[in-house]
C-alpha cells in the first residue's frame, strides 16, 4: 500500500457531509475538537497557552490528587490496563466489585451497578425498566441521554416544562391510567443551568401516581447537599470523583434485573479497573473532607455576587450570551486574557440562550474567580448586573 494514498473520489456520502458542514458554518453551529492538555489547580494548556479552565466538570480537582493517582497506577500495575471482557464474562475486577459497595453505601441504597460511563447507564436503565404500553415522563431540560434511553425503551415519552412539578402532576393525570408503569426522568443538577430540580416534590406526586422517579445526579455528587433520595439514583464517575464511569444505585431487586436487563452493560466491556480503584480513593476523599466538597460552590456563590447574577444553586454557572456567534467571540475574548470558558451551543441549549457554562472547582483560588468575574463584566456588561 502506498505510503500516501491518494483522496477517495467524490461520492454522494461526503457530498451530503459538506453540506450539512457548511450549514452548521454558516449558523456558527460547527464543533471542532481542541487539544487540551490538564493539570492540577486547574490549569489547562492549549495552542502553546496557559489557561485557567473554568469549563471541567472535575468540581474538586480530584482527577490530579496524588491519592488518586496513585490509588489507579496501584490497580493499573495489579490489574492491567483493561477489562478484557464485558463484565457478565471476565470484566467484573475486584475494583467494580469494592467501588458497587461503597457508592451504594454512600448513597443509602442496598446495591450499585456500574456502567462503562453516565451515557452508557441511562441509554441502559430505562429500557430494562420500561416498554411499550408504559409511560416516562421526563424534565424538557433533561440530558440527551436521559432522552435517548426513553426512546429506546419503547414505551410513551411525554415531557414536562423544566421544573414544573404541576406540569408533571398533570401529565400524570393525563397518561397514567392507561400506561401499566410510568418512570420519572430528572436531574438533580442541571448541566447547564446549574439549578436544581424540586425533589422532594416530584417524589410526592410520583407517590400519588405509584410513578418510579431515576434522578440523574452527574453535577450533584459530593458537591450539594442531596436532600431526599430517590428510588432509583443514577450518577458518573467522571466528574466530582475526577475518574471515568457511570453507576446506578438502587435496590438490590432493581440492580439484579439491571445486570440480566441492561443492554448497555451487559454487551460492553467493564470499566477499566484503574478507573474504578480511582474512583473508589476519590470517593474516600469526597466523604473525608467535607469542606473541599463545599468549596465549589461557594466560588460559584461568589461569582454570581459579583456580577449581580442569580445566587448559584450548584458549581455550575450559566451566563447567557443569545447568539451563538456571540458566545464564541465572549468565549475568544476571554481565552485571550486566559481563561478557558467554552460557549455552549444549541441543540445543546435552546435557540438563543447560547452561553458560557462556568464551572468551579475547588482547585480554584478566589484570585482567579475575581479577575474572571472582571473580565466578564468588561466585556460582556449586557449579560450580567455588575455590582
Amino acid at each position: 500500500m502506498s505510503p500516501n494514498p491518494s483522496p477517495d473520489p467524490p461520492n454522494s456520502l461526503d457530498a451530503f457531509a459538506a453540506e450539512k458542514l457548511a450549514g452548521l458554518e454558516a449558523a456558527a453551529l460547527r464543533r471542532r475538537l481542541a487539544v487540551t492538555a490538564r493539570g492540577p489547580e486547574a490549569a489547562a494548556e492549549r495552542a502553546g497557552r496557559n489557561l485557567v479552565s473554568f469549563s471541567c466538570n472535575d468540581y474538586l480537582g480530584l482527577a490530579h490528587d496524588p491519592r488518586v493517582i496513585a490509588a489507579a497506577a496501584e490497580a493499573l500495575a495489579r490489574y492491567g490496563a483493561g477489562a478484557g471482557a464485558s463484565r457478565l464474562v471476565t470484566g467484573n475486577s475486584p475494583p467494580l466489585a469494592a467501588l458497587e459497595e461503597r457508592l451504594a453505601r454512600h448513597k443509602g441504597k442496598e446495591a450499585a451497578l456500574v456502567f462503562g460511563s453516565g451515557y452508557l447507564a441511562n441509554l441502559g436503565i430505562a429500557p430494562a425498566l420500561v416498554g411499550a404500553g408504559d409511560l416516562i415522563l421526563i424534565d424538557e431540560l433533561g440530558h440527551s441521554c436521559l432522552f435517548a434511553g426513553a426512546k429506546m425503551s419503547g414505551a410513551q415519552v411525554v415531557r414536562f416544562a423544566h421544573n414544573d412539578v404541576a406540569g408533571l402532576r398533570a401529565g400524570l393525570a393525563e397518561h397514567r391510567g392507561a400506561a401499566r408503569r410510568a418512570l420519572i426522568l430528572t436531574e438533580r443538577v442541571f448541566s447547564m443551568d446549574g439549578d436544581r430540580a424540586p425533589l422532594a416534590d416530584i417524589l410526592a406526586v410520583a407517590e400519588d401516581y405509584d410513578a418510579w422517579t431515576l434522578v440523574d445526579d452527574a453535577h450533584g455528587l459530593g458537591v450539594v447537599e442531596p436532600g431526599p433520595r430517590a428510588p432509583l439514583e443514577m450518577g458518573t464517575l467522571s466528574k466530582t470523583l475526577g475518574s471515568y464511569g457511570g453507576y446506578l444505585c438502587a435496590s438490590r431487586p432493581v440492580i439484579d434485573l439491571l445486570t440480566s436487563r441492561a443492554r448497555s452493560l451487559v454487551y460492553t466491556t467493564g470499566l477499566p479497573p484503574a478507573s474504578a480503584a480511582a474512583a473508589l480513593a476519590a470517593l474516600d476523599i469526597v466523604e473525608a473532607e467535607p469542606e473541599r466538597a463545599a468549596r465549589p460552590l461557594a466560588l460559584a456563590r461568589r461569582f454570581t455576587a459579583r456580577l449581580g447574577l442569580p445566587e448559584a444553586e450548584s458549581p455550575i454557572v450559566p451566563v447567557l450570551v443569545g447568539a451563538a456567534e456571540a458566545a464564541l467571540a465572549l468565549s475568544a475574548a476571554l481565552e485571550a486574557r486566559g481563561f478557558l470558558v467554552v460557549a455552549i451551543r444549541p441543540p445543546t441549549v435552546a435557540p438563543g440562550t447560547a452561553r458560557l457554562r462556568v464551572a468551579f472547582s475547588a482547585a480554584h483560588h478566589k484570585g482567579q474567580v475575581d479577575a474572571l468575574a472582571e473580565a466578564v463584566a468588561e466585556l460582556a456588561p449586557d449579560c450580567v448586573r455588575s455590582v
